[in-house]
């Protein structure tokens, strides 16, 4: 089963219900069709090897991802935020390609005539005009219907890569067909070239629930789009979420409180949702369902997740087992199987911590360069964390983070959960840092609460200590501004090592 497909049973059902809003334009089901089979036979002429998408979120986006799924080429957006030398290295990797966006940065970068590159603009004109072209369905379920970039953090990026009948997996065990009514919007402020971003046009687009693109995130435009549009669902990422609620704690966008009675339901994945946060946004929307999905690249998104009662139960109790679920990913989706194994490979208890693992039909697992499946069909992947006795998924981060001090593992997460209950502290990240004596030793950084003054470097180190083990106590304490995190809220680590390296 092709990607495709979803988009065509959708038009079949209602050609002309909207299914698409960007930049105060509206597509219907029937428009994105046209536009998709317009722009496979403009990909099928071009004879390139892959369609990359180098933009915004669009209309583009979309017309590029299905038009890509029927001429049965790979669909590669591309993070337009990179570097030059280090887009350039991934523009030469997927040459020759059809590229849809930056048409001045591409030449640019890599001046090759193998490339045919389009602005956004004239790739949904061209692809329009091509309309009347109906091209033969594309790859089945075992062809490449993406290719994803990973973030390259240690390394060169890998190519991760997702086949049809792991992305049809994935939306056929979580979304059931045409499912929403006609009035539903699912606003889309992701960026392109997330895993998130994709799934979140695959479902909409599979439940038929109108697609409200927001191109660039800002707190502002969100709530208008979602006020002006009636928007009932959302995915977010935790720095977005906190910057809606400062937005709305002052008084909303544009000096007015928005009407987001609409609202019904907000899913968050991308990083760790600090717990106060989530405690604040469901006082905020209390008739809004929050979702905690957990999932990455290689699992063609969410492989857990921690429901709306979860969160209403959680929020509302004083059991400390049930309110600490609030720090939980939730529990694995029913199609997909997930263990918890030590460095050697040998399955944990509940309560252990160790290496995540997943396995499922959603879970590729796969780059161009190898398979990262074991024999049995699981993924390691190299996030950490533990399943409690109840079933509820813990991350304690990436293992490659874990601080080994003497040949002792410490999770960085133990360490930052009990300096956030400073009253304080607004943000806070452990990371290793070298030791002489030990190796690695713990480093803390912290930000101060507003209108708070900064606790005492003995302070924290004392809290730690009369909460954990001497072990954990931070070796080195810094205070900042802010921490660094990209754009879908994760914390860049490595960048708060250079800190105390310099």
């Amino acid at each position: 089963m092709n990607i495709a497909l979803f988009l065509e049973m959708a038009a079949d059902t209602a050609p002309d219900r909207i299914g698409l809003v960007c930049d105060g334009q509206r597509w219907s089901y029937a428009d994105l069709l046209a536009g998709a089979r317009g722009a496979a036979a403009l990909i099928r002429d071009s004879g390139c090897a892959h369609v990359a998408l180098l933009d915004e979120s669009s209309e583009a986006a979309a017309m590029a991802l299905f038009g890509a799924a029927l001429a049965g080429v790979p669909y590669v957006p591309l993070n337009y935020r990179l570097a030059d030398a280090d887009l350039g290295a991934l523009l030469e990797r997927i040459t020759p390609a059809l590229i849809v966006g930056d048409v001045d940065r591409v030449r640019r970068l890599c001046p090759t005539e193998s490339n045919i590159v389009l602005t956004r603009a004239a790739f949904v004109e061209a692809a329009q005009a091509r309309a009347v072209d109906a091209p033969a369905e594309g790859e089945d379920g075992e062809g490449i219907a993406i290719q994803l970039f990973t973030s390259g953090t240690t390394a060169a990026p890998k190519a991760a890569i997702l086949r049809h009948a792991n992305l049809v997996s994935y939306i056929l065990g979580t979304v059931e067909f045409a499912a929403a009514p006609e009035e539903d919007a699912a606003l889309v402020s992701v960026p392109p070239y997330h895993i998130a971003g994709i799934a979140a046009l695959l479902s909409s687009i599979y439940a038929m629930r109108r697609i409200l693109m927001l191109p660039a995130f800002s707190p502002e435009a969100w709530l208008d789009l979602a006020a002006d549009e009636g928007a009932s669902n959302a995915f977010v990422v935790p720095t977005m979420l906190a910057r809606i609620i400062e937005t709305m704690a002052k008084g909303g966008a544009k000096g007015r409180r928005p009407d987001l009675s609409a609202l019904r339901a907000i899913a968050y994945g991308g990083g760790k949702m600090p717990t106060e946060l989530i405690h604040q946004a469901l006082d905020l929307f209390p008739a809004t369902g929050f979702t905690n999905a957990y999932g990455l690249t290689e699992t063609s998104s969410t492989i857990a997740l921690l429901g709306p009662e979860e969160h209403r139960a959680a929020h509302g109790s004083d059991d400390p087992i049930v309110r600490a679920r609030l720090g939980s990913v939730g529990r694995p989706l029913p199609t997909v199987e997930i263990e918890i194994r030590d460095e050697d490979g040998a399955v944990l208890p509940p309560g252990q911590a160790g290496e995540i693992y997943v396995r499922g039909e959603q879970v590729s697992g796969e780059y161009r360069e190898r398979s990262a499946l074991d024999a049995d069909g699981w993924f390691p992947t190299r996030d950490a964390g533990y399943i409690d006795a109840d079933g509820y998924l813990f991350l304690s981060g990436r293992a490659d983070d874990v601080i080994v001090r003497g040949g002792e593992n410490i999770s960085p997460g133990e360490i930052e959960d009990v300096v956030m209950t400073h009253p304080a502290v607004a943000e806070a990240a452990a990371v290793a840092i070298p030791s002489h004596e030990w190796g690695e030793a713990v480093g803390l950084i912290v930000v101060p609460r507003a209108g708070h003054d900064a606790p005492g470097e003995e302070e924290l180190k004392q809290m730690v200590r009369a909460r954990l083990r001497s072990s954990r106590v931070p070796e080195r304490v810094l205070f900042a501004d802010a921490l660094p995190y990209n754009e879908m809220g994760k914390l860049l680590r490595r960048e708060i090592k250079k800190l105390f390296a310099a």
